[in-house]
């Protein structure tokens, strides 16, 4: 009964549901002293997961966000930033890397994080996909210097869309597609510069004032093999999990700490990565190992 509470508790399950289950198998709920002590073991399962080494793997495409969640400091409620991150490994699986706490998502958070995954055998990273947060770009290049940096392009038109009327969000999501639908980068920087002009003309200056200044950083998915392109030009990877997430801890509301809402954020993305999800090859890597060895012998 306990190995199967603790289970229970590892795939994200709350309480009350818990406590629903153990009535229906065994006529009884748990008694509040169990709970407590379930928490203790399950937590130790989760600290053991989420520091556990990462094996000298290689990691080539690295995805990173944050997920706030409420919290309770000193009798008012906060946000508290979980930052995940989740890597395609150098045989195409993705593989859930780890979360922290971070107290928000600004550059000691993220350099913090990255040490933290590189401590633990983080290696071989190419690419960083993730949203423009404060200080991303910069702690990524202070961090993995041989890596290039990948703002999502979803991120990137929401930002625009919201100095956008609503009336006309569905026309300029066609012209943002155009852009990432080109068979280059020269004929991407192309077409957003005609974008641009185009918006311009539309009176929306705002917006395309921002895509004159950060279109180019979501363009460097173009270095990599077009195979790749679709699956690295934006971390959908992560947000589909921060859905999962976001389910579960609705339910709780708010957190008494910030450490029992990062523990429910592994417990979730452990259960997730023991699933399907994480033994079905996502990318076949052997485009950028041909990629990579070209590169090589031009240089």
């Amino acid at each position: 009964m306990e190995e199967a509470l603790i289970e229970m508790y590892l795939a994200g399950v709350s309480v009350r549901r818990v406590e629903d289950i153990t009535e229906a198998l065994w006529g009884s709920k748990v008694s509040p002293a169990i709970i407590s002590e379930l928490n203790k073991k399950a937590y130790v399962h989760i600290e053991d997961w989420r520091n556990r080494p990462l094996n000298g793997g290689r990691y080539p495409y690295v995805y990173v966000d944050g997920i706030y969640l409420r919290r309770n400091w000193g009798g008012e409620f906060e946000n508290v930033a979980i930052l995940v991150a989740i890597a395609v490994n150098e045989d195409g699986y993705r593989e859930t890397l780890g979360a922290a706490e971070g107290m928000k998502e600004d550059k000691a958070s993220w350099v913090s994080f990255f040490q933290w995954l590189r401590g633990r055998g983080l290696d071989g990273v190419k690419l960083v996909v993730g949203d423009k947060c404060l200080g991303m770009p910069e702690a990524v290049g202070e961090m993995f210097p041989e890596a290039k940096y990948q703002r999502c392009t979803v991120h990137f038109y929401r930002n625009v869309f919201s100095v956008t009327p609503r009336s006309k969000v569905k026309l300029v999501a066609k012209m943002f597609k155009a852009i990432h639908a080109q068979e280059n980068k020269r004929a991407s920087r192309k077409k957003a510069k005609s974008v641009v002009e185009e918006l311009r003309a539309m009176k929306l200056k705002e917006a395309a004032k921002k895509v004159e200044d950060s279109v180019e950083e979501t363009l460097t998915y173009c270095d990599f093999p077009s195979e790749h392109w679709t699956r690295i030009r934006t971390n959908n990877v992560i947000e589909r999990l921060n859905r999962e997430i976001r389910l579960r801890t609705r339910v709780v509301g708010s957190f008494p700490d910030g450490n029992s809402a990062l523990m429910l954020v592994c417990a979730r993305l452990r259960h997730v990565a023991g699933t399907q999800w994480g033994n079905k090859k996502y990318l076949n890597m052997k485009h950028l190992e041909a990629a990579l060895e070209d590169a090589s012998f031009a240089g």
